[in-house]
């Protein structure tokens, strides 16, 4: 739980330094900031990947082929699903949120914790993740999600107070129960069958596609992927 608990910092210290310190990121802060983040998320997604392939040239095309298939058809059933049309939901629900916040105290810290759960909860790195984090123990792709909300909870803080700091516990909650499922049950039947690697792989694709939304370069619709994460240890056993 490495990653969750990373995360539920991250939040918390985010939200502490947001009262503390009243006055915002500059833009070079943020611009540095954001490319520090994309070029980490890039490097770890990539590192995922390339530990996870293996043997010779015709094993690792075929690998890469699996990977490949299951990002399609992932994609397909992500659609079919509607995960992100959920997303995008509940992204906008928060937004309705922030924009209504209203003076008053107590309605202001409980509406700030309902919208800040929504957002660090419902965020598919959080679920890819700790996914990673419970299979192989690979939880930096959470560190990357512990700075952002870090960063946001800053901006949150001003807005909401201090409740935003209690909003790491339901990512705590969350991720945590992920991981630990899938560290318990999932990954010794993977592991058993010799099937984490083409799991990580696709993960590993996904994170580096994480880095593509930091830096702006190209808008992607990463909860319609989730399902390849299930799909690839499938195809890798049928083409087995």
């Amino acid at each position: 739980m490495i990653g969750a608990i990373l995360n539920a910092a991250g939040i918390a210290i985010g939200g502490v330094v947001g009262l503390v310190r009243r006055r915002s990121l500059s833009e070079a802060q943020e611009s540095f900031f954001k490319v520090g983040l994309g070029v980490f998320t890039v490097f770890y997604g990539l590192r995922l990947t390339w530990l996870s392939l293996s043997g010779g040239l015709a094993e690792i095309l075929k690998e890469l082929a699996v990977m490949i298939l299951a990002l399609m058809l992932g994609k397909v059933a992500g659609r079919l699903l509607g995960l992100q049309h959920l997303s995008n939901r509940l992204g906008r629900a928060a937004r309705k949120g922030i924009d209504a916040a209203t003076p008053n105290a107590g309605r202001k810290a409980g509406v700030g914790f309902k919208v800040c759960a929504v957002l660090f909860c419902a965020a598919p790195l959080g679920i890819l993740g700790a996914v990673q984090d419970g299979v192989s123990g690979y939880y930096y792709p959470l560190a990357v999600k512990a700075v952002m909300d870090g960063l946001a909870a800053m901006g949150f803080v001003r807005v909401f107070g201090g409740a935003v700091i209690l909003a790491a516990v339901p990512v705590l909650a969350m991720e945590g129960t992920i991981t630990l499922t899938c560290a318990r049950l999932f990954g010794p039947w993977l592991a058993a069958r010799g099937l984490v690697d083409p799991l990580n792989a696709t993960g590993g694709l996904l994170v580096f596609s994480v880095a593509l939304v930091i830096l702006g370069l190209k808008r992607i619709e990463l909860a319609d992927y989730l399902p390849s994460l299930a799909l690839a240890p499938v195809l890798a056993w049928l083409i087995r």
